[in-house]
């Protein structure tokens, strides 16, 4: 599975400037609202320092690392649910992303207009998460009748007639779909209707480079809101990382410490972003190529197996798993093999982050 990322937020908060930073893609980064006007998306690979190390033990140049799919949506601005400045387009973008990365801006800059006069975190992420409930209320309201309708003829549809409205009351009252979504066959019942404000949100506070690692008064409230909500958030410089993504890659970890820091904004990201969706990795590694495989956490080896392919899952036989740690301590899979590290696992295994795992399966 790959992961997609969508970065939203109101106009000049610095979301095109991420975007630039670590996709290395040049979207436009002007000093004006609706700049991006299509989505830009980029492709990054999934930083990962276990994977040279593998490669070098199975003595393979080829890496096939996880990706991450970055989407930079336009700003979105208040009334963007009905319309102003072309919100409905940018709306519909959103609901195809995992996972929405909301930076607000945290930097006082006279140079960069803000779209509402004034530098307020709080107020910013309010006027998205309205915009995204309005949008989600207006298509929830032109669902339910037809829903009910169908219902009568179809009893087994009731069930989602009651979330519907629960969700259609919840949204009415200012509480976001991914606060009403409280089990989890609400939520596998609730993906039917695709709403905006069920995603997953990763808050990126956008400070000047002065004020990294800890942020300012303003990321504090950020972090407030964060916790309440239950949502994920990190402090991270967008021009800081423009900086670093046009040194040279020896030159930026003295970059880095120089800020405090020991890993860059997309690293951060990246590791936030995965626990925020409760993801992980584990690994294939052969002659041929080491590969990092995405997968949730609590997957069982059935269901590892098909992230490489449909018919690993259907005719799995068993997995033949080493850890990462035990593959670098005895350094091959022969020798791991030999000293009882590698493990012979079925259909119930739940499989680890940095699992090594040949798959044996039966088409």
């Amino acid at each position: 599975m790959s992961l997609r990322c969508g970065i939203v937020g109101l106009p000049n908060v610095g979301k095109s400037t991420l975007f630039n930073a670590i996709t290395a893609k040049q979207a436009e980064a002007e000093n004006y609202p609706f700049c991006t006007i299509e989505p830009n998306a980029g492709i990054v690979p999934v930083p990962d320092g276990r994977l040279a190390r593998l490669a070098a033990l199975v003595n393979t140049s080829t890496i096939v690392p996880a990706t991450l799919e970055i989407v930079d949506i336009a700003g979105l601005v208040r009334g963007a649910s009905k319309g102003e400045g072309l919100g409905n387009q940018f709306l519909s973008h959103i609901r195809e992303v995992d996972a929405i990365v909301h930076v607000v801006r945290c930097f006082e800059d006279t140079n960069v207009i803000h779209v509402e006069g004034r530098v307020d975190p709080a107020g910013d992420i309010t006027t998205i998460e309205t915009e995204l409930m309005l949008a989600d209320l207006e298509s929830m309201e032109k669902r339910i009748d037809k829903l009910r309708k169908n219902a009568r003829k179809e009893k087994e549809l009731q069930p989602a007639v009651e979330l519907a409205e629960k969700i259609i009351a919840g949204l009415g009252e200012g509480i976001p779909a991914r606060k009403l979504l409280a089990s989890e066959k609400e939520k596998e019942l609730g993906a039917q209707f695709f709403l905006l404000s069920a995603k997953p949100v990763l808050y990126a506070a956008n400070v000047a480079e002065s004020d990294l690692p800890d942020g300012n008064a303003f990321t504090a409230g950020v972090a407030d809101i964060a916790e309440s909500e239950g949502a994920k958030m990190l402090i991270i410089s967008a021009r800081a990382e423009a900086d670093i993504a046009e040194l040279p890659e020896e030159e930026r970890p003295e970059f880095l410490s120089s800020l405090g820091l020991d890993m860059s904004g997309l690293d951060r990201l990246i590791r936030t972003a995965y626990d925020l969706l409760g993801l992980q990795t584990y690994f294939t590694a052969g002659e041929k190529e080491v590969h990092a495989w995405t997968i949730r956490k609590g997957a069982a080896a059935p269901e590892a197996a098909g992230a490489i392919h449909t018919d690993f899952e259907k005719g799995f036989i068993r997995a033949e798993v080493i850890s990462y740690d035990d593959m670098i301590t005895h350094g091959s899979e022969q020798k791991a093999r030999e000293a009882g590290r590698m493990r012979s696992e079925g259909k119930e295994y739940i499989v680890s982050d940095g699992d090594v795992i040949v798959f044996r399966f039966n088409v």
